[in-house]
């Protein structure tokens, strides 16, 4: 099996994290092919990112046309619904997998994610899912993306924090990590805090598997045609 896994920003060092959650998740028999946009921001955090990133999306899947299902890394699940327009291959966002994966082990949860600006797409996508009644927060810990892979202190405390109150206030009984580049901090933070920490890239990667070896595939009849 050949999963193919983008990361629709430019910024490489993003997607070899990304690719080592992924290889992490995957079978031992699944060949993981991990690529980013060529053109596009280097970062995506809000509605003017989401946009321009599409472009070089797709234009890393229509270099991939032999794949078995595709993983669109960005928590946002950029374009998702336009790659599913060009496959018929299934294409798992890690913000919906995520979500899903949550619902499945806890009552509620919390998502944790980078900027302010971020939070009104992200809770658009949870209303999109059905899936806002189980969610009883999202959260900004204003940390940048990029920002994550200088991986300091300072920047992984903000993060603690806001699980912290998600826990408190929310009641929140599992954590989503709302951004592909916090992938690395799953483990240690799950052990942490004591409860599921969830990583979309992993669950994305654990469903688009059992997609394809239950034979099913994205639909053509209509929306996806």
């Amino acid at each position: 099996m050949k999963l193919l896994v983008v990361n629709p920003n430019t910024t490489s060092s993003m997607t070899r994290k990304i690719e080592e959650a992924a290889r992490a998740a995957a079978h031992p028999e699944t060949t993981i092919i991990a690529a980013n946009s060529q053109v596009g921001p280097a970062s995506i955090q809000g509605y003017l990112d989401v946009s321009t990133c599409v472009p070089g999306l797709l234009d890393v899947v229509n270099a991939h046309p032999d794949v078995d299902a595709i993983v669109v890394a960005c928590f946002d699940d950029t374009g998702v619904d336009a790659v599913r327009c060009i496959t018929s291959a299934p294409v798992i966002g890690v913000g919906e997998a995520a979500y899903h994966a949550a619902s499945m082990i806890s009552p509620k949860f919390s998502v944790i994610t980078t900027l302010s600006r971020s939070l009104a797409g992200l809770e658009a996508n949870l209303l999109r899912y059905g899936l806002d009644r189980r969610c009883v927060g999202v959260r900004a810990s204003d940390v940048p993306v990029l920002k994550l892979e200088e991986s300091d202190p300072e920047t992984i405390e903000k993060i603690r924090i806001e699980i912290r109150a998600a826990i408190e206030e929310d009641r929140a009984e599992a954590i989503v990590l709302g951004c592909a580049g916090m992938t690395d901090l799953m483990s240690h933070l799950s052990k942490e805090f004591n409860l599921p920490v969830v990583d979309g890239v992993a669950c994305a990667v654990t469903f688009a598997e059992a997609l394809v070896k239950a034979r099913l595939t994205t639909s053509k009849l209509c929306s996806y045609a």
